[in-house]
Order: structure tokens, then sequence, then C-alpha cells
């Protein structure tokens, strides 16, 4: 009698059960200010997180993702040169639908920033802005939807998020969540 195979069992199927990402942490010299740049600045909606947490921190969500900001035991661990940006470094990258009116948001509080092109009209040129938060974690943002996404080998294993990742969103004084899209 031949035994059923499990979904995944297949050898050759060497996809993760993934969605999506889901959050980036980030450790903080002062939760406070860190909250207030990334809600100020990036737009992020600060949300409740699980009381059952005994330490300092606040999570963040928008744009499909969650930051989640702990408070530093230990300062060692946060980057010593806050003013260094070198594209080339550790980063955390999101897409933008308008540079010009970050630019112009960044400039107003003040964040130094370094701001480059990548590649050429004919090559869809690349708009990267590049900051750090106030604990010296760089930050890119570009219009990177520009760049054509081709695969170089398994092309198939390529998933793109699906509308069934994004939480479900209560609003206050509401006892009704959010629809989801294409729900």
């Amino acid at each position: 009698m031949e035994e059923k195979k499990k979904k995944g069992d297949d050898e050759s199927n060497s996809k993760a059960p993934l969605m999506a990402l889901n959050h980036v942490s980030r450790l903080c010299k002062d939760v406070k200010k860190s909250l207030e740049f990334y809600t100020k600045v990036l737009g992020f909606v600060e949300i409740e997180r699980p009381a059952s947490f005994d330490f300092n921190g606040a999570w963040l969500f928008n744009y499909g993702v969650g930051i989640h900001l702990v408070q530093a035991k230990d300062q060692d661990k946060l980057p010593s040169d806050t003013n260094h940006l070198d594209p080339m470094d550790n980063h955390i990258s999101f897409q933008c639908e308008d540079m010009e009116a970050l630019e112009k948001r960044i400039k107003e509080v003040k964040v130094k920033y370094i701001k480059r092109t990548v590649g050429d009209e004919k090559d869809a040129a690349i708009d990267q802005l590049f900051f750090n938060d106030p604990d010296g974690f760089m930050v890119e943002i570009c219009n990177c939807e520009n760049l054509e996404l081709v695969p170089r080998h398994s092309a198939d294993a390529i998933h793109l998020p699906e509308d069934r990742h994004a939480p479900p969103v209560t609003l206050p004084d509401s006892d009704d969540r959010m629809p989801q899209p294409n729900s």
C-alpha cells in the first residue's frame, strides 16, 4: 500500500513556506526618540504589542512590514558612528512613490543624507536616499520598482506576496476589522 505524500515531502520542492517579511527589529538608545522618527519621518503607525513583554519597546507597522523597537541594554550593540553613511553597508530599504516629497521631509527634520542615482533612463534609473535613524542604523529610500526583476536561476521559485499575508487590523472603538485587500 502506497503512503500518501504530505505537502512538502517532495525532495525536489525546496520552497520554504514563507509568505513575506514580517518585521525588522532595531535596538534603540531611546525608544521614544526612535518612535518619533519612524512615525513622523517614515509614516509608520505605532501598534499594540503583547502586554506580557517586560522590557521597554514599541511596535510599528505600515507598508506591509513591521519595525520592532527595543530599548538597548548594552549600548555597545548600537552603531558607534551615527554619522557614517555608506550605501554598501548594512541597511533596510523602502520603496517610495514620491522621492521628492520624502527628500523634502528629511530636509525639514534636518537629517543628514546621501542622494544618488544608479543607472540611466534607458536602464531604468533608480533614485536613492540614504540616512541614519536616531541610533545610527542606515535606511535607504528608493524607487527600485523602476528596476525590472530578472531572476538569474529558478524563476519559478520566486513567490510574490499575496494579500493573505496582510495582518487583520482592528480600528479603535470598533469591533470591526478593516477589510483585507481582495477579500
